[in-house]
């Protein structure tokens, strides 16, 4: 019998918003996993571990949900008029990769938090007491997001009365700037990468669908939830226990991946399961969130249900609620549409868990719509920190 000794890696724990993640400092990696490669991949996937046939996770620290196969790698910096680069792994379930092709709008909460728990920041910017602002150069979308953490005797503070629908309990605001959040492309293209704010999508084995694709936060493809068969008030139970609605779902995914030129054919959406992002909206309607909180339409603009990694998401990921906010503030959007048409910086949805509040201020320049950051509040916390071990062979 073969025997390798197990190394254990420094790594934190952490809740960011509505996911869990693995956080780790680069520099603590194995020397060959700080840079990307094969390498590091097989370490997340071990430490996560994925790829589980089972979908448990039970030989790592992964959840099996899409909210909780996460790992974070953070640096000091190496960009003008930035505290840290923060990198970002989607690791799949049941499946041998792992996706860079976007960002975790929820987890980018935690990296701000992270960033002054691992001692990235310079001392000189953290205060004492009060707000730090952690600028964050997202190394994934190349992207700025200011996190604006509070700080009591110089550590992060974590407990407060700010509750967050999809969070157990309250803990401190954290609030989260995302600046230009659309990803225009090199060409100076539109954050609407057809060029319209809604086009007739084809959909094979489905047929045309009105679609809005838009690149702001992460790029998303929004449908009406009456043309899918849907009410927009469904649950994750709803949806995720039938297969065929999945399959419908991943087929307009793939469709809008296609279109939004992300993929070149069919065949590639598999091994981009993170990008782009399918949802579909609907005007404000009564519902009751998995929580057993009543929803009424009145406190409401609209409800919007997202997948992720294939499976209904059990409340909303960070980087579609940019996205909603996004498209709620251009007028004539899907989104902008359910949630009543018009002008409008900010947008409260109901989501599975309950209901987020987001704001967006989109302007158009040169005849094209543009967004000049997303704001929205989340919560983080350390769950625990110390070291992972993995098998000294797994990488």
């Amino acid at each position: 019998m073969t025997r390798v000794p197990q190394i254990k890696i420094p790594a934190t724990y952490m809740r960011g918003g509505t996911s869990k993640g693995v956080f780790f400092r680069l520099g603590d990696l194995p020397e060959r996993c700080q840079q990307p490669g094969p390498a590091r991949d097989k370490l997340l996937m071990r430490v996560i571990g994925s790829p589980d046939p089972y979908a448990a996770h039970i030989d790592g620290m992964g959840g099996a949900t899409s909210s909780t196969s996460k790992c974070v790698m953070l640096s000091k910096s190496t960009q003008p008029d930035h505290d840290v680069d923060y990198l970002y792994g989607q690791v799949s379930i049941d499946k041998a990769f792992v996706d860079w092709s976007g960002n975790c709008g929820n987890l980018s909460t935690a990296a701000g938090a992270f960033a002054i728990h691992a001692g990235l920041m310079e001392p000189a910017r953290v205060p004492r007491d009060g707000i730090c602002t952690v600028r964050i150069w997202q190394a994934n979308i190349r992207k700025t997001i200011i996190a604006h953490v509070p700080v009591a005797d110089g550590q992060v503070q974590e407990t407060g009365d700010f509750e967050l629908d999809g969070v157990t309990f309250p803990a401190a605001e954290i609030v989260l700037e995302f600046l230009d959040p659309s990803d225009d492309g090199d060409e100076g293209g539109s954050m609407f990468p057809t060029g319209a704010l809604v086009d007739d999508l084809e959909v094979p084995g489905i047929g045309t669908l009105k679609a809005t694709m838009i690149t702001a936060g992460i790029p998303t493809v929004f449908v009406n939830a009456d043309e899918i068969g849907f009410t927009g008030t469904e649950l994750r139970e709803a949806i995720n226990t039938k297969p065929e609605l999945l399959a419908r779902c991943e087929a307009i995914r793939v469709a809008g991946a296609l279109r939004m030129g992300l993929i070149k054919t069919p065949e590639e959406a598999a091994q981009r399961q993170h990008t782009p992002k399918i949802a579909f909206v609907s005007p404000p309607k009564d519902y009751v969130a998995s929580s057993g909180k009543a929803i009424q339409a009145g406190d409401i603009d609209l409800n919007v249900r997202a997948l992720s990694m294939g499976k209904l998401h059990h409340a909303m990921m960070g980087t579609c609620a940019v996205a909603i906010a996004t498209a709620a503030a251009v007028p004539g959007t899907l989104v902008n549409l359910a949630a009543g048409g018009g002008e409008r910086e900010a947008v409260r949805f109901g989501h599975p868990s309950g209901t987020l509040r987001v704001g967006a201020q989109a302007v158009q320049q040169d005849g094209q719509w543009v967004v000049k950051k997303a704001v929205m509040s989340r919560s983080a916390r350390v769950l625990m920190e110390g070291w992972v071990r993995v098998p000294g062979d797994a990488f």
